[in-house]
């Protein structure tokens, strides 16, 4: 099996990479990725030397870059993605542009090359925000609410588009809120984690009373395998960790387990459209594909707080370049 996998440089993506070759001794994977500020070529150092493993420097938006990357290739797993929710309110035409633009050149570039299974990988936001009660499943409507979710949805519908007009073998996940080793630290939980390892003030958005889904990383890259492998063409398969949290609550636990005072906590300015609940109803990957996500919450999060302070070398030398300013705009003064 040879698979193009995007984005791999990233968060998911190399944590899917490292784990498919893992169980995988038969698959070959190139990864393709422009190494912007969130991608680190570093996260997959351990398997560089794999033979299986190629690594190209690229954007998803070269069709001919894309073509000649998918000689011999079986499939297509579409993780390259921008994908924080106040650089889309900042800016959002570099979301358009790869979120959007580069999933139509990847599909293109599939079709052309008869390419037999493309997975879209996406998030429960296209959905938008949910009330008290209920679960987003694959057949809610569709009503993002930031540029970031739009751009997401777009690329969804597109994908969609190509299997219900060519008969192009896509399938869409859409899942919950990741948590693990490797993730970027303007995210919710490293950067919670990362502040409380330096004792500097945690920002928390608006009341801290946000819902989110958690899922640990592993699960999630579990879940793909299993729709790459069983899933039905032209399908949505939601992936959620059904392990809701109030967005304070995290951050206590963080604190807690670090051993720092919850007088860490600072509430800022609440960031525009900021979506008040998300809830995965998972039980058609469970039912259909027999996958169920494994790792218990807290477990998983003593264990990702255990790798972040394990290695501190790699989310300080992010912490101290542009991002700097990019957490001072953000945060610093809200």
């Amino acid at each position: 099996m040879n698979i193009l996998v995007t984005g791999g440089a990233g968060f998911i993506g190399s944590n899917f990479i490292r784990m498919m070759l893992k169980k995988h001794p038969d698959w070959n994977i190139i990864n393709i990725d422009l190494l912007t500020y969130a991608g680190c070529i570093e996260n997959l150092e351990d398997v560089a030397s794999d033979k299986r493993y190629r690594f190209v420097k690229g954007d998803i938006n070269d069709a001919g870059l894309v073509s000649s990357l998918l000689d011999g290739v079986d499939a297509i797993i579409n993780f390259a993605a921008e994908s924080h929710v106040d650089r889309s309110i900042e800016d959002p035409s570099v979301f358009l542009k790869t979120n959007i633009f580069g999933t139509y050149t990847l599909l293109e570039q599939a079709m052309k090359k008869k390419i037999k299974r493309f997975i879209q990988i996406s998030t429960d936001e296209v959905y938008g925000s949910l009330g008290k009660d209920g679960y987003f499943t694959e057949t809610t409507p569709l009503s993002p609410n930031s540029p970031y979710s739009a751009s997401k949805a777009s690329a969804d519908m597109i994908a969609r588009s190509y299997f219900e007009t060519y008969g192009f073998p896509a399938i869409i996940t859409r899942c919950s809120n990741n948590y693990g080793p490797y993730q970027f630290p303007e995210k919710f939980i490293p950067l919670m984690i990362t502040n409380a390892i330096e004792d500097r003030e945690l920002p928390v958005y608006g009341d801290g009373m946000n819902i989110r889904d958690w899922i640990h990383v592993d699960d999630h890259c579990a879940a793909i395998e299993a729709v790459f492998l069983k899933g039905r063409e032209g399908e949505v398969y939601n992936v959620g960790g059904r392990t809701e949290k109030n967005n304070i609550d995290v951050v206590k636990m963080i604190l807690r387990k670090i051993g720092k005072p919850e007088s860490f906590i600072r509430f800022v300015k609440d960031r525009l459209g900021h979506d008040r609940r998300y809830a995965i109803d998972s039980s058609k990957i469970e039912k259909e594909l027999g996958w169920k996500p494994s790792v218990e919450f807290e477990r998983g999060l003593e264990a990702t707080i255990g790798w972040y302070k394990t290695n501190t070398k790699w989310w300080e030398n992010i912490k101290s370049g542009e991002y700097r300013d990019y957490y001072r705009k953000h945060y610093e003064n809200r």
